[in-house]
């Protein structure tokens, strides 16, 4: 058929001319149509006619939509689902402007590849080392989480270094110091054989035979038959040379000095009536400030016995003056509460002594009562 069209009789089928389909081929290229959703992306970018668009004008249209339509620009209009579509048509277009630039088709790919790739201009700070996901905000804090949680696993690593190095020189301490010991042990224990050997001579000999309290149990340690012998000899020796600790004399003054604070306070108080007079009130109040300095002193003392306590647990919490005045309020309701409640069984005890001796009494003077009479009448 050369050069024309036809129709194949019998199949129905278009023949085109090869001719035709150069010259096809020839409009094609020299006007390159674009498809319905490529001519969307540049309407919705508000952009020229694709044929007049550079990739500059591409980028800043893309980049002030941004600035309109992105989630985390604060602006009023803020839209997710719009800016989803704008980033999906500035890619389109960015596609198909790498093709009309670069024809050969394995540039093509690769620049398209690029283009697909690529950070967006907004994004180029979200990189955080690939790490988290979501908007900006979110993986900001994200990365600073792991960014501790690497910090503190360093520093638990660092810690347990540290430990398997002291662990090890203390380990070399310790080997030394038990063969220190060791050494010492053996020469205790010869001495103590020593001994043993000498006084079981003099016993062969008799030389203890004429002790004062021969047969008699030992009395050293009935106060406390449990005790460990040793402990008790020494306890016995510091006691006897007047040797105490400086926290255990702290902490019995301490308790001296609380004991008087609160008697002190306790009399006065059982002391004035309930309730107090103007006068007694103002007793009170002088009284109370005169214990504060003292208060002040008792937690001086406990500050320095806290230094000096070997015991963490064994430690004091100050005292204040408030909450002994409201112990000893209650103390002094208490015996208010107690006198009073002996008062009344005293007062019911006496009654009952009364009538029991009122009833005792009573026979006797009706027959006394009854002999005078009959004294009288037969007189």
């Amino acid at each position: 058929m050369g050069g024309k069209l036809g129709i194949e009789p019998g199949t129905g089928t278009l023949l085109i001319s090869p001719h035709y389909l150069v010259l096809f081929r020839w409009l094609s290229s020299t006007y390159p149509q674009i498809s319905r959703s490529l001519q969307e992306s540049y309407r919705l970018l508000e952009l020229p006619d694709q044929a007049q668009s550079s990739s500059a004008q591409v980028k800043e249209a893309y980049l002030r939509l941004a600035k309109l339509y992105h989630p985390d620009s604060g602006s009023p209009t803020a839209d997710p689902v719009l800016f989803a579509r704008v980033e999906e048509a500035y890619r389109a277009v960015l596609a198909h402007q790498s093709k009309k630039q670069r024809p050969h088709k394995g540039i093509e790919e690769d620049e398209e590849g690029k283009s697909k790739g690529a950070a967006l201009p907004h994004r180029h700070y979200l990189s955080y080392e690939g790490l988290g996901s979501g908007t900006p905000s979110q993986r900001e804090r994200q990365y600073r989480q792991i960014r501790v949680d690497r910090a503190s696993e360093e520093v638990l690593n660092y810690r347990q270094k540290e430990h398997e190095k002291a662990a090890a020189e203390e380990g070399a301490l310790v080997e030394r110091d038990m063969r220190q010991r060791s050494r010492k042990i053996k020469i205790t224990q010869a001495v103590e054989r020593l001994v043993e050997d000498l006084i079981q001579e003099s016993m062969a000999r008799g030389d203890f035979r004429n002790l004062s309290g021969a047969g008699k149990p030992l009395n050293k340690f009935q106060h406390n038959p449990y005790a460990d012998p040793m402990t008790h000899n020494l306890n016995r020796i510091l006691i006897d040379n007047g040797y105490q600790p400086p926290w255990v004399v702290t902490q019995r003054d301490i308790r001296e000095m609380s004991t008087h604070v609160r008697n002190r306070l306790l009399e006065a108080r059982t002391r004035f009536g309930e309730p107090m007079t103007c006068q007694e009130k103002k007793a009170w109040e002088e009284l109370c400030a005169s214990v504060g300095e003292d208060v002040v002193k008792l937690n001086k003392l406990v500050d320095n016995y806290n230094l000096i306590v070997p015991m963490i647990k064994m430690q004091m919490v100050h005292f204040s003056l408030s909450r002994e005045i409201e112990r000893v309020e209650k103390s002094a309701q208490q015996q208010r509460l107690e006198q009073e409640k002996e008062r009344g069984q005293d007062r019911e005890r006496r009654i009952e002594e009364r009538k029991r001796a009122n009833a005792q009494n009573k026979p006797q003077t009706i027959k006394a009562g009854l002999m005078k009479w009959m004294h009288r009448f037969f007189k």
